[in-house]
């Protein structure tokens, strides 16, 4: 088993009457980029700052590289935290702003200047020294802050939602940096954020959060490919379900079953059907959008229930697919790509009520 940077047991964490973190046990490996994962007000953000030690559990361990450091001090852990305000010094130059927390710790100047100006190699900004926050955009900003606390050589970088105030294609092209930049470091990168993009293409592994406790763990594939409860496949990606009187009538047993949306194949007319390996279900097309590289059909289908089917864009236009509401469909798919959510509603009962 590999060395454990971060170590978690029993973490609680109350607000008078409110229970932010419902007790969490976690582990994440030396070097991996994990990233927490879940909606606003789910516990991620509360059990970041437990780690950093900007808060103190009610009850439970907090362990980095084996050490119990549940009560000690921020400065006191091996740890460095980058939040999503950058909090950049604006009278300061970018080399000045990287060597402050090396100042304070009364490094040597000449030591402190080797240090600033490798931390700024690795973040890719050599020869903006001289420059201040005012004169970089977003994304230099943004690593200016990273190269700030990689200065300090922690064993665990800790990221609170760090590109959430950049435009969406400036922050697409920082995943990739950020995970380029971790595999160059070698640190482990704890990362929380609300977007499941970003979270299944950066991280190594991905905790799901959901009321102050984790609903799974897994890779990328694993969350994605086979979530654990309800929530995890609703959240991550859209979930489609086929329950109720559906689920003996297409697939021949009981119970919830989900597909993705990326896993149905939307057949015309007497177009092929399903293979020996294959499930199909039939339907009629009730809403079209059409987002320029693929189609989303929503299908209403005659065993009962609701799916969606993703579709490429390959040799059609939006005239094309616009003029399929209403049209009869059969939706195919490969019985692998399906799979039972454990923690659905029994056959029968509905949703809300399973859940008051």
């Amino acid at each position: 088993m590999p060395d454990q940077a971060v170590s978690l047991r029993g973490l609680r964490k109350t607000f008078g009457s409110v229970e932010a973190v419902a007790g969490v046990d976690l582990d994440v490996a030396d070097g991996e980029f994990f990233a927490m994962l879940g909606p606003s007000g789910s516990g991620k953000t509360t059990v970041l700052r437990m780690i950093a030690g900007f808060e103190s559990p009610t009850e439970g361990v907090v362990e980095l590289a084996g050490r119990d450091v549940t009560r000690l001090a921020p400065f006191e852990r091996d740890v460095n935290t980058v939040f999503q305000d950058y909090a950049l010094f604006p009278h300061m130059t970018v080399l000045q702003n990287v060597e402050y927390g090396l100042r304070v710790k009364r490094v040597a100047k000449a030591e402190r200047r080797e240090r600033a100006h490798d931390a700024l190699r690795s973040v890719r900004l050599d020869g903006f020294d001289a420059r201040r926050p005012a004169q970089l955009s977003g994304g230099q900003r943004q690593r200016v802050a990273l190269a700030r606390a990689l200065v300090n050589r922690p064993r665990v970088l800790l990221l609170d939602e760090p590109l959430g105030a950049l435009d969406l294609k400036l922050r697409e092209e920082m995943q990739v940096e950020l995970k380029a930049i971790q595999r160059e470091v070698g640190i482990t990168f704890l990362f929380v954020t609300h977007d499941q993009e970003e979270a299944l293409t950066m991280s190594d592994r991905v905790a799901v959060f959901n009321h102050g406790r984790i609903e799974q763990v897994g890779t990328p594939a694993e969350i994605y490919e086979r979530p654990a409860t309800s929530f995890v496949a609703g959240f991550v990606g859209t979930s489609n379900l086929i329950s109720g009187y559906a689920a003996p009538a297409v697939l021949g047993k009981e119970g919830t079953f989900s597909v993705r949306p990326e896993k149905l194949r939307v057949v015309l007319g007497d177009g092929e059907g399903a293979g020996p390996d294959e499930h199909e279900a039939a339907g009629t097309v009730s809403e079209v959008v059409y987002a320029g590289p693929a189609t989303r059909f929503v299908v209403d289908l005659d065993a009962g229930g609701r799916l969606i089917a993703l579709q490429q864009n390959l040799q059609v236009s939006s005239m094309d697919v616009l003029g399929l509401r209403g049209s009869r469909v059969r939706l195919v798919w490969h019985r692998r790509h399906e799979f039972a959510i454990a923690d659905a509603p029994a056959p029968g009962i509905p949703r809300e009520a399973a859940h008051s």
